[in-house]
């Protein structure tokens, strides 16, 4: 892990496309900016565990159909 000390507004580039700016310090709280192209995912840690979940949950549903969805079959 590299681990760099940054002021606000200072930038460290990630590759040719990501740029990360450190956008305000207050505290023990850092915001941060992050530019990357669309196509690439920026997700923050504990989402990727929360995601996980939910997309397990969702394979081992049944599968949903027009008439299970407004409550026709049972």
């Amino acid at each position: 892990m590299l681990v760099l000390s940054r002021k606000q507004n200072e930038r460290i580039r990630v590759g040719d496309s990501v740029v990360v700016t450190v956008v305000r310090v207050s505290g023990d709280k850092v915001r941060i900016g992050i530019e990357a192209p669309q196509s690439m995912r920026v997700l923050r840690d504990e989402l990727e565990d929360e995601r996980d979940e939910v997309e397990l949950t969702l394979t081992n549903a049944l599968p949903l159909t027009l008439p299970r969805v407004l409550g026709f079959v049972g």
